[in-house]
C-alpha cells in the first residue's frame, strides 16, 4: 500500500506543479508580460492545461484511487494520508466528467480574452469585450452539461469555487443579509461626512512603502512573497514560499492600503498551508469563502479598527502630510468607515459591498437560466445598481467592464466574496474569545497573536477537510451565519452614525 500511495503523491506533485506553472504564468501576464504576448500566452496555458487534465484524469490516478479505497479506511480520518485520497478522490471524480480538450479551451479562451477585457475597460468598449464574454458563457454552458444531479445550472459553477454549497443556500443566505443591510444602508448611507481630504494627493511611491510597512508587521515577508502592480489586484502562489500579491494605485485615492490589506490576508494563508501538503492538491486554501474571509479580516476588522490607527496614524499622518496633515484621527477614522455607495466593488465600503455582490449573483443566475441577453447585460447592470445603490452608473467602466472574473470564465466566484465577509466575522467572534485582549495588541502594533491563531486553526490545514468541515473546526459550526456580521456591522456603523 505505501508504494501506491508513493506512487499517487508522486503523480499528483507532477500535476501540481503543472497547475502552479499556469498560476505563475498568468501572474505573469497580468503584471509583467507586454501588452503584445497575449495570443503566444493563451496557447502556452492552453497546452499545460490540457497536459496537467490528461494526467489528472487519467486512467492510472484512477486505478490507484481505486486500490488505496481499503486504505483509506484504515486510516485516521483526520490524516494527511487519509484527507490526500479523499480529497483527490473528489477531485477526480469531477474532472473525469470534462474533456481535455474543452478545459484547455476554457483556459486558452480565459487567457486571450484578459488582455481585450483590460482594453475594453479602458477605452470603455462594452462592443469591443462582448464576443469574449459571449464564448466565455458558450464555453461554461458546455461545462455545465458535463454534470447531472444539480438542482440548477448556477450549482456546478458555485461548486468550483465552494465545494458543496448549493445556489439555493447562498440565496437563503444573501435574503437574510440584505433585509438587514438595505434598511441599515438606507439609515446610515444618509450620514453626510467630511472626507473631501480622501482625494489626496497621496504620492504613489509613499503608498507602496507604507503599504508595505503594514503588512510586514501582519506577517509579509519578501523572503517568501511580494508585491507588484495590475490592473485588477489579485494573489497568486506556485508554492507555500512563494506567494504573489499585487495592488494598483492612483494619487487621488488611498484604497491602495487597504487593497495591500485585503491581498495580504490572501497570502498569508497560502504561505500558513502546511509544508507537509506542498505539491498535492491540498496545498491551498479549501474554498473561495474561507479565502475572502482572511482578506475581509485583515482589511475590515483589523485595517478599519479604530485600534489599529491609533497606532498608525501619527506615521501616516507624518507619511502624507499634504493630504491629511491637518486632520485629525477621528476624521480619517470616520472617513474610512462611511458607508457610501460608489461604483467600484474593489473601493466599496463594507456594507454596499455586499450589494455590489447581488447584483453580480443576480445577473450571473440569469445568464446560465438564459433570460437575459448579454448585449442588454450594461443596461440591466445599470438599471439594478442604481435601484440598489441609489447611483446612476455614467460608464461601462466604471460597470459592467469593472471586475476582470467574467473574461477568465470565473462564473460562481463573486458570491463567495460576501460569504467570506460573514465568515470572517464568525472567525473574528471565535478568536476574540480566546484572545480578548487583541484590540490592546493592536494599540502596539502587534499582530503576531492573531496570525498565529489563524495559521494554526485555519491555513494550517489547506484543503485536508471540506469547507463545511473547516469552519466547523474553526468556529464551532459548519453553517456559513450572516448574524454576526450583522451585528458587528450594525454595532460599529451605528456608533458612528450616532456620535
Amino acid at each position: 500500500m505505501e508504494e501506491r500511495f508513493d506512487e499517487l503523491k508522486t503523480r499528483l506533485a507532477e500535476i501540481h506543479d503543472l497547475r502552479r506553472s499556469l498560476e505563475l504564468l498568468f501572474w505573469d501576464q497580468t503584471v509583467m508580460m507586454p501588452p503584445g504576448g497575449g495570443p503566444v500566452r493563451g496557447q502556452q496555458l492552453t497546452t499545460l492545461d490540457r497536459i496537467a487534465h490528461e494526467k489528472f484524469v487519467s486512467d492510472e490516478i484512477g486505478e490507484l484511487l481505486e486500490g488505496l479505497a481499503g486504505h483509506e479506511q484504515e486510516l485516521d480520518y483526520d490524516s494527511d494520508e487519509a484527507s490526500l485520497i479523499r480529497t483527490t478522490r473528489r477531485d477526480h471524480d469531477k474532472a473525469r466528467r470534462v474533456p481535455a480538450e474543452l478545459a484547455a479551451e476554457m483556459t486558452g479562451a480565459a487567457a486571450e480574452a484578459h488582455d481585450v477585457w483590460a482594453k475594453a475597460r479602458e477605452d470603455n468598449d462594452y462592443a469591443l469585450f462582448l464576443p469574449q464574454l459571449e464564448r466565455a458563457v458558450e464555453l461554461k454552458r458546455r461545462y455545465i452539461e458535463c454534470f447531472d444531479g444539480y438542482d440548477e445550472p448556477y450549482d456546478v459553477l458555485l461548486d468550483d469555487f465552494e465545494p458543496g454549497m448549493k445556489t439555493a443556500e447562498v440565496r437563503a443566505v444573501f435574503d437574510d443579509l440584505k433585509a438587514e443591510l438595505v434598511p441599515l444602508i438606507a439609515e446610515i448611507g444618509s450620514v453626510d461626512g467630511d472626507d473631501a481630504f480622501m482625494a489626496g494627493p497621496w504620492p504613489v511611491d509613499a503608498q507602496h512603502a507604507y503599504s508595505l510597512e503594514i503588512i510586514r508587521r501582519f506577517g509579509f515577508d519578501e523572503s517568501f512573497a511580494r508585491l507588484d502592480l495590475t490592473v485588477h489586484p489579485f494573489a497568486a502562489s506556485s508554492g507555500t514560499q512563494d506567494i504573489r500579491l499585487t495592488t494598483r494605485y492612483k494619487e487621488d485615492d488611498i484604497t491602495s492600503i487597504f487593497t495591500a490589506m485585503h491581498e495580504c490576508g490572501h497570502g498569508l494563508y497560502e504561505h500558513g498551508v502546511s509544508p507537509a501538503l506542498e505539491r498535492t492538491p491540498l496545498c491551498h486554501g479549501v474554498s473561495l469563502a474561507l479565502h475572502e474571509s482572511q482578506s475581509r479580516m485583515w482589511e475590515n476588522i483589523v485595517g478599519r479598527s479604530r485600534e489599529f490607527w491609533n497606532h498608525f496614524y501619527p506615521s501616516f499622518q507624518e507619511t502624507f502630510s499634504e493630504a491629511v496633515g491637518e486632520v485629525d484621527q477621528e476624521r480619517f477614522y470616520r472617513a474610512i468607515n462611511r458607508v457610501k455607495p460608489s461604483y467600484i466593488r474593489v473601493d466599496a465600503d463594507k456594507a454596499t459591498y455586499n450589494l455590489h455582490i447581488s447584483l453580480r449573483f443576480e445577473l450571473e443566475q440569469e445568464i446560465f437560466a438564459g433570460t437575459i441577453d448579454l448585449k442588454e447585460l450594461p443596461a440591466e447592470w445599470n438599471r439594478r445598481f442604481e435601484e440598489y445603490l441609489g447611483i446612476p452608473v455614467p460608464t461601462d467602466t466604471l460597470g459592467v467592464l469593472q471586475d476582470v472574473h467574467w473574461s477568465g470564465g470565473g462564473f460562481g466566484y463573486f458570491p463567495t466574496y460576501s460569504l467570506g465577509n460573514i465568515v470572517s466575522v464568525q472567525i473574528w467572534e471565535k478568536v476574540l474569545s480566546e484572545l480578548p485582549d487583541l484590540p490592546e495588541q493592536f494599540e502596539q502594533g502587534e499582530f503576531g497573536q492573531l496570525h498565529e491563531w489563524l495559521r494554526d486553526r485555519l491555513y494550517v490545514l489547506g484543503r485536508k477537510f471540506t469547507p463545511q468541515e473547516t469552519l466547523e473546526r474553526v468556529v464551532g459550526t459548519p453553517r456559513i451565519d450572516a448574524a454576526p456580521y450583522v451585528r458587528y456591522l450594525k454595532d460599529k456603523l451605528g456608533a458612528l452614525a450616532a456620535a
